[in-house]
């Protein structure tokens, strides 16, 4: 690890944050992050060790270099886009827009129900900050100065929520040197993207890849990123180019197949060609490829099915559709507490010898220091977040059950870009909707609703970029280069800081001088601030009607477990993703044999992997080809291929993201979007 590796990659942290929002919103481009393989990077990372690094001569950057700047940069990409803060300052002042709007709201009063160290400050001037953040302060298409934001008004809320959130993320790095030796080491997991990233990293005497001289490489990246660019600049030029469809509308096949659509499987009909899903398909395991593949179609059968009887699981019993109470959701939250709990199982001897360690009881040769020191940094910041959640009037327990689901979400989606390589996934299993499943409305209280819903609001409404699946890609990258991991873990903290520094003033300066970027995303501005009260609306009128709302209000801490009455849907989906996960990890250990891969009752109910399934079926039927035709000889030699695909699809929603910036300061006008991923 040299000075200037420590350097780019803290600078590459703070350029990532700086840059998201404004190509995200303004440009309106594929998102610069988007996913847990951001195509700014691993684009950039692609044309700096194919072109430019060998250019550099005696000063170009080595494979572990190159290892540690990346990992640091990856590090501080949960910050500034859908993890964070495309939601986050609009969560804390559009409430009292939307309040503006809603009778219910004001009649019930539950803007007064959240602690004002949890909400903006308009007390001083609300045209200014309220009104300049949707409609925005500058004028005359000039852009605003720093000093025209209102930042006082900001703080009170930031100090808050910023130790909150930097409490649980931090506390994911040491949860990401827990997990590493187990899953690397003891279960030797593929990783994927680490091997995507480690292929392009191995250089000759001259610094330049090895994948240079690679002719089928460069046959899958020159393929897919023409196929790409001309689609691209059909776009612009509709009248000269001609698009090649990557999509195909079997929309008409849905009469045929009512109970399809109803089951929400209508992306069966649009199927989708993503190269970068085929090349990854092609280092995982076979099954997992098919689970991915197979698992959305297996889904909208059993929904359409239940749909057909008058039982709707993926509508809401009750509450909202995002953090309301749905079956699947609980469904989804049983299969990742059965997932979680099996790799507790898998890795009980090493994770009971890291517990015992970090205590400081004799664990013998099983954990190491670092898991060691993980698990006790873990443990510390978790408490600290327990803390803060208690702070804002949440009872202790309920916060420590939030904590302990967010954590399983966010190890289910590390172990799925790990296992699966899967780059893009939501594991919307949602703390606030789980805790208000399983304990009830009346045991509950309006109150501490909002409240926990406040905080998914902010830290998790979003968790298509969470940190976890960032950081055991780095660490597996960073192990494989023979680097510390200890000294780069420390210095990942010290990028999600920064990275949190650059990134917060910069998006909220946008957000009041550029108020179309803010409007245009509706998800952010009209949906996610009004989640929470929306619910809570509902919630106390429901309670008033039963007349409970009084009881409910006065139960606190461990009365409330003795109040507990589960939503009866709720309870029989979280019983049967749980029940699924179990029984199919038991046969998986029992029998070789056994065909069903356990993580595909993660995903299976998601629309996201839904868009993906084509590409997953389409990259196992080449990989069971190759295998049986060719075996391990032709699947070796294939492998520059698949890398190629993946590289050259990251290029090809590179590139009209940089021609869209040109286009921008050129003409300041927003370019035409070419979005690959979806937003």
């Amino acid at each position: 690890m040299t000075r200037r590796s420590v350097f780019l990659g803290l600078l590459g942290a703070i350029t990532v944050c700086s840059i998201t929002y404004f190509n995200d919103w303004v440009l309106r481009q594929t998102h610069f992050v988007g996913n847990n393989m951001p195509v700014s990077i691993y684009g950039g990372l692609v044309i700096f060790v194919l072109f430019l690094n060998v250019m550099l001569r005696k000063w170009s950057l080595s494979g572990r270099e190159l290892a540690v700047i990346l990992a640091l940069t990856l590090s501080a990409c949960c910050i500034p886009g859908s993890g964070l803060l495309r939601t986050f300052n609009g969560a804390l002042v559009l409430p009292y827009h939307h309040n503006r709007l809603e009778p219910a709201w004001r009649e019930h009063k539950v803007i007064d129900a959240v602690p004002k160290h949890m909400m903006v400050d308009l007390s001083q001037d609300e045209d200014r900050v309220l009104d300049g953040y949707v409609q925005g302060l500058s004028e005359g298409g000039k852009h605003l100065r720093p000093g025209d934001v209102p930042w006082q008004a900001w703080w009170r809320p930031w100090v808050f929520w910023l130790p909150t959130i930097l409490a649980m993320l931090l506390s994911l790095v040491g949860l990401s040197l827990v997990v590493h030796k187990q899953w690397a080491h003891h279960e030797h997991l593929p990783y994927p993207i680490a091997t995507f990233t480690e292929a392009l990293l191995e250089t000759d005497e001259n610094g330049r890849s090895s994948l240079w001289r690679s002719r089928l490489f460069w046959i899958g990246a020159g393929i897919v990123f023409l196929i790409h660019i001309n689609n691209f600049m059909a776009l612009w030029f509709p009248r000269v180019m001609i698009p090649i469809a990557l999509r195909l509308n079997l929309g008409g096949l849905g009469r045929l197949f009512p109970f399809i659509t109803r089951g929400g499987g209508w992306y069966m009909f649009y199927p989708r060609v993503f190269f970068a899903v085929i090349g990854v398909s092609f280092f995982i395991a076979t099954e997992l490829a098919a689970a991915f593949g197979i698992g959305p179609c297996l889904w909208a059968l059993v929904a359409g099915a239940f749909a057909t009887y008058g039982i709707s699981l993926n509508s809401s019993v009750l509450g909202g559709a995002h953090i309301g109470l749905q079956p699947r959701v609980f469904l989804l939250f049983g299969a990742c507490l059965g997932i979680f709990i099996s790799l507790l199982y898998t890795g009980r001897h090493y994770y009971w010898a890291v517990v015992r360690g970090a205590v400081g009881l004799s664990h013998g040769e099983d954990a190491d220091g670092l898991g060691i020191w993980g698990a006790r940094l873990f443990v510390a910041l978790f408490g600290v977040f327990v803390v803060l959640l208690a702070h804002a009037g949440i009872d202790w327990q309920l916060g420590f059950l939030y904590g302990a689901i967010l954590i399983v979400a966010y190890t289910v989606s590390a172990r799925l870009m790990a296992e699966g390589g899967l780059f893009h996934i939501k594991v919307n299993v949602f703390p606030c909707a789980m805790i208000w499943g399983m304990f009830g409305s009346a045991a509950l209280g309006y109150h501490q609703l909002l409240l926990l819903q406040m905080v998914t609001m902010v830290l998790f409404i979003d968790p298509r970029e969470t940190l976890l699946p960032f950081l055991v890609n780095a660490n597996k990258l960073l192990d494989t280069r023979g680097i510390h991991l200890g000294k780069t873990c420390s210095l990942a903290a010290l990028a999600v800081l920064l990275g949190l520094g650059a990134a917060l003033p910069i998006t909220l300066l946008i957000q009041y001088d550029v108020p179309a970027a803010t409007q245009g995303d509706r998800w952010a501005f009209s949906f996610v601030p009004k989640m929470p009260f929306e619910n809570a609306v509902a919630t106390k009128q429901k309670l008033e009607s039963q007349g409970l709302l009084e009881e409910a209000e006065s139960r606190e801490g461990w009365e409330r477990f003795g109040a507990m009455r589960p939503v009866g849907a709720c309870l029989w989906g979280f019983v049967v993703g749980l029940g699924l996960v179990v029984a199919c990890s038991a046969c998986r250990m029992r029998f070789p044999w056994w065909p069903i891969h356990p993580l595909i009752f993660v995903v299976w109910a998601k629309a996201h992997i839904g868009l993906f399934a084509f590409s997953f079926i389409l990259g196992w039927l080449v990989k069971i080809g190759v295998m049986k035709y060719g075996g391990s000889r032709l699947y070796n030699r294939l492998k520059p291929l698949m890398l190629g695909l993946i590289a050259g699809e990251i290029l090809g929603a590179m590139v009209p993201s940089l021609v869209g910036t040109v286009y921008y300061f050129i003409t300041g006008k927003q370019p035409i979007s070419y979005i690959l991923y979806m937003g």
